[in-house]
């Protein structure tokens, strides 16, 4: 990174920047001033995850040991996503927050999550997923008489009913129910104040009654909400949305959805019938049962889940079932340690970007010996705590700098 592009980045991003690099705490804005040696990455996301013109889903498994650069990984694949037009969700699994086999949390933080980047029509970019489909849906003709049925064309037809009843019910006005008859039986559900409410938490993930969301679409007129049922499980129906939701997307004019997945073996901390559920649900996200196109998901493990994974027996129930084979043969792309040349040109860099983030007067032609040196002694094939103690260098040098007698 030349000096001058990281005198555009104002001082203090790049002092916070540092300090999580003392701390070894990934950073965003590393990813844009850190990176190095990503070819073989390039080319193996061209490949496997944003083919250009693609119709089909793809997906990639990002391979390394703690502290080898999994999520610096996919905090570039997520900045190379948006670019390319992708939606973008990046959430860390958990076995008790977001678990992968409990699939409505894990589809609540992801729809939270999401990142959507601009497009060309629209004016201002939008800030969330919700506000898009309401800003894109006002402006789609109509292709049905009634108002519910043409909005719900618009909608993918794998997308469950609740969640095609939500949005569609988002679009359309309150009925207006005059005072006297609120206080009826027949209207005591009559609570507008509560429907945009009701209606987001539906499509956010979270629980809500089927008697408050009938409510909300009955009062929205959603002519088709009686069609079917309006009960959501805890798994399937959020698998099922997930799956649908790409083709949406897609509509709205983005390229898909790319679903990035840290901490991946965070699965195999839960019981058997919940690890055989959890790997179910990854082999319907990276191979679908019928083409998904725009549905890009990215999963980072450690090697240890790919050992696991292959010592598991599969000959017992609940593990004998058709994913067995399909999970062995995930696109896995291994992290590899950068090389010596590569450490150089990031020490020049991590020079700068010191002097910049400081201001001081860093003479490059002492430090890089000094930090080329100090390499020969750190474990390269951890550069978390590479870059941490390269940091420490640094700030060693500038405190003899300013502190030195005159």
């Amino acid at each position: 990174m030349e000096h001058t592009a990281l005198q555009q980045v104002q001082a203090f991003p790049l002092r916070r920047l540092l300090e999580r690099l003392r701390e070894g705490i990934y950073d965003p804005l590393a990813v844009q001033l850190l990176t190095a040696e990503h070819d073989a990455l390039d080319a193996r996301l061209q490949q496997d995850l944003l083919r250009t013109g693609d119709e089909a889903s793809g997906h990639l498994c990002v391979c390394g040991a703690y502290g080898q650069g999994k999520s610096h990984t996919l905090a570039y694949i997520q900045d190379l996503a948006l670019q390319q037009g992708y939606a973008v969700s990046a959430i860390n699994l958990d076995p008790r927050a977001v678990p992968l086999h409990q699939f409505r949390q894990t589809y609540r933080a992801l729809v939270r999550t999401m990142q959507l980047p601009p497009v060309p029509e629209a004016e201002t970019p939008p800030t969330s997923f919700l506000e898009r489909w309401r800003t894109w849906a006002r402006t789609q003709p109509r292709l049905a008489a009634d108002p519910a049925e043409s909005l719900r064309a618009l909608l993918p037809p794998t997308m469950p009913h609740p969640f095609q009843a939500a949005l569609v019910a988002m679009m359309l006005p309150t009925l207006d129910v005059p005072a006297l008859l609120r206080a009826l039986d027949r209207d005591s559900a009559y609570r507008p104040a509560e429907f945009p409410w009701t209606l987001r938490r539906v499509l956010l993930g979270d629980s809500v009654p089927a008697a408050r969301l009938r409510a909300a679409l009955k009062y929205r007129q959603v002519s088709f909400y009686q069609q079917a049922s309006l009960a959501l499980d805890n798994h399937e129906s959020f698998v099922q949305m997930t799956l649908a939701l790409p083709a949406l997307l897609r509509r709205m004019g983005y390229r898909g959805w790319v679903l990035l997945f840290d901490e991946g073996e965070a699965m195999l901390q839960v019981p058997r019938p919940m690890r055989a559920r959890g790997y179910q649900t990854l082999q319907r996200l990276v191979s679908p049962a019928s083409p998904v196109p725009g549905l890009r998901p990215v999963f980072a493990f450690t090697p240890e889940f790919f050992q696991r994974l292959h010592e598991e027996d599969y000959t017992l129930p609940p593990f004998e079932c058709d994913y067995a084979e399909a999970l062995r043969g995930l696109h896995v792309h291994h992290l590899q340690g950068l090389s010596r040349a590569a450490w150089h040109a990031l020490c020049a860099t991590l020079i700068t970007l010191h002097a910049t983030a400081y201001r001081w007067p860093a003479d490059a032609a002492q430090l890089v010996p000094l930090l080329t040196t100090r390499l020969q002694t750190l474990p390269l094939r951890d550069p978390r705590s590479t870059l941490k103690a390269l940091v420490d260098e640094l700030d060693q040098v500038q405190q003899q700098t300013f502190f030195a007698p005159s």
